[in-house]
């Protein structure tokens, strides 16, 4: 390598509440000489950050903008209220927007659910995060609707959640610059989408055909290794018991018939 030249690596963008973990350990596992590196950014600011190359691929929550983007969406989140837990909403397993409808919801800034209309009534003031929100939401001011993820996120002791029927809900997307479709985007994807290491369309194929290469080279050491001969086995049959001195078999005394009644 030149001086000039610049190893490979990969920028992982992700938003708040994804957990990439699992990626990251297989990527890591299976292209270890190329270092991936994880960079957290607001919701609203993910797509912005992959147009502008900070990030070669990332973790979205959509609807997004998808102008010079791919995505691939992966799974759809779950809609929780949070509440303090001696709240009335703790008692029950779920409810629905119309059981909102008295209580101040806060909607931050960076909210990311798409409400038409947004349920409850309004805050004097929407916060800043969602951070912020659950700060109101723990000194009792109101309740924040959000993804289960950011829920557990911000989870706190003296807050619980439930899940809201017919809310909208949160789809987290793999997305990457359009007209930057590396070979190392294409092998997250791979990853991202469960594929094996020696699938098709996967390019870190090296360490299986370095098995099967292993396991073919083992496999003719074997068949060339001569086979050894079974050991001679014992008689298992009990020597024969000779009559005199010639070994035979003795002859058997001839019968003798029954004596004659005297007249």
């Amino acid at each position: 390598m030149t001086g000039s030249e610049v190893p490979p690596s990969f920028r992982l963008a992700y938003v708040p509440g994804v957990t990439p973990a699992k990626w990251v350990r297989i990527w890591n596992e299976r292209l270890p000489d190329i270092p991936l590196t994880l960079l957290p950014v607001p919701a609203a600011e993910a797509p912005d950050v992959l147009r502008a190359g900070g990030a070669d691929a990332g973790f979205v929550r959509l609807p997004i903008d998808r102008t010079d983007l791919s995505a691939i969406p992966l799974y759809t989140e779950t809609t929780v209220v949070m509440v303090p837990k001696d709240h009335v909403v703790a008692a029950v397993d779920e409810v629905s927007p119309e059981d909102l409808a008295d209580e101040v919801v806060f909607h931050p800034l960076d909210e990311t659910l798409e409400w038409e209309p947004r349920p409850g009534k309004p805050a004097y003031e929407r916060p800043a995060t969602t951070e912020d929100a659950v700060e109101l939401v723990a000194a009792g001011v109101g309740v924040l609707v959000v993804p289960q993820s950011l829920a557990r996120l911000h989870h706190r002791k003296d807050l619980t959640y439930r899940p809201v029927t017919g809310a909208p809900e949160s789809r987290v997307a793999l997305a990457w610059p359009e007209a930057e479709t590396t070979d190392l985007v294409e092998d997250f994807i791979g990853i991202v989408r469960g594929r094996t290491v020696n699938s098709s369309r996967g390019r870190a194929q090296t360490p299986a055909k370095e098995q099967a290469k292993a396991a073919s080279k083992a496999q003719a050491k074997a068949s060339a290794q001569p086979r050894k001969k079974p050991a001679a086995g014992k008689s298992g049959g009990k020597p024969q018991r000779g009559g005199g001195g010639g070994g035979g078999a003795r002859p058997k005394a001839a019968k003798r018939g029954k004596p004659r009644r005297r007249s």
